[in-house]
């Protein structure tokens, strides 16, 4: 298929965002849909980051290629600082199958956690069925808003954000914890795998205590540019990703919207700071020692 894209101009920066999700887990495009979205937006490069699962990388490198399109191998891991959910990219991994299997164990987790939900929905009388959840993750790692897009399929309520606000928010009667994996076992993955460990939309949390301990935990950066960041984050964020000698990362965090803010592409890394990363992972791959503050 061919997709028209925006003519670039020679020697122009290159356009690049580095967070985005598919049907592979809670997006609402294909990998294809993905790409071929990325090749339409004049993008150059892209990061498909799916929730605990890299199942789509494989259809989005394939459709790439003849679109003129580099799709970075990504995911988007949920793991636990303390008792705080923090979610954490991998980008650029190198042995997809070997991070495959390492989250088998936490998609089947995702799994029990959808069976959970639907059971406290059953007991509370909204007879919600698997079956409805299914259909809408569509073969992809289950999530919440498979089971928020179930209830509106099955007219229990008006829309996702009743869904959530009802049921499946923290503290409501079918909320369930994610399973747990620390902050270091995250990164531990990611590097295994030969990718980089970046600290997704870290917001008003991206203050020096918690950078501290992320990059205890080993991080390689942080997320400055994101669609739920304001100005004060990125300042803030950017300065910090600096001082730890870490690299600044970004992307629209795209789950299928064709506008607004977090449409692809709406939110871009500068070629400078791709630059960084390949630098960076060049340094880890050859295990060459990463300066530290």
């Amino acid at each position: 298929m061919t997709v028209p894209s925006p003519l670039r101009v020679e020697g122009a920066p290159l356009r690049i965002d580095l967070h985005a999700h598919s049907t592979a887990s809670d997006g609402m495009a294909s990998p294809t849909k993905f790409v071929e979205t990325a090749a339409s937006a004049g993008l150059d490069v892209v990061a498909l980051t799916d929730h605990d699962t890299v199942d789509g990388v494989a259809e989005a490198v394939a459709a790439a290629g003849p679109l003129g399109v580099r799709v970075v191998p990504g995911v988007e891991l949920s793991v636990m600082d303390g008792k705080d959910e923090v979610h954490l990219l991998g980008l650029y991994l190198a042995d997809i199958a070997a991070i495959a299997d390492a989250l088998t164990t936490f998609r089947e987790g995702r799994t029990a956690r959808a069976e959970a939900m639907v059971a406290a929905l059953n007991a509370k009388g909204v007879p919600v069925t698997m079956e409805a959840v299914s259909r809408e993750a569509a073969g992809g790692a289950y999530g919440r808003p498979h089971v928020a897009r179930a209830l509106v399929a099955g007219g229990f309520v008006a829309d996702v954000r009743e869904a959530f606000d009802t049921w499946l928010g923290m503290g409501k009667p079918a909320f369930v914890e994610k399973p747990r994996l620390d902050v270091a076992d995250g990164v531990a993955v990611v590097h295994r795998a030969g990718g980089l460990a970046i600290w997704a939309h870290p917001g008003d949390d991206g203050r020096r205590g918690k950078f501290e301990r992320m990059v205890a935990a080993g991080i390689d950066g942080a997320e400055v540019r994101h669609p739920g960041h304001n100005g004060s984050d990125v300042a803030r964020i950017g300065a910090l990703v600096e001082f730890f000698h870490l690299v600044p990362s970004g992307g629209s965090d795209w789950h299928g919207a064709m506008g607004g803010p977090r449409m692809l592409g709406a939110v871009q890394v500068p070629s400078e700071w791709l630059a960084r990363h390949e630098e960076r992972l060049a340094m880890r791959r050859n295990a060459v020692p990463v300066r530290e503050p």
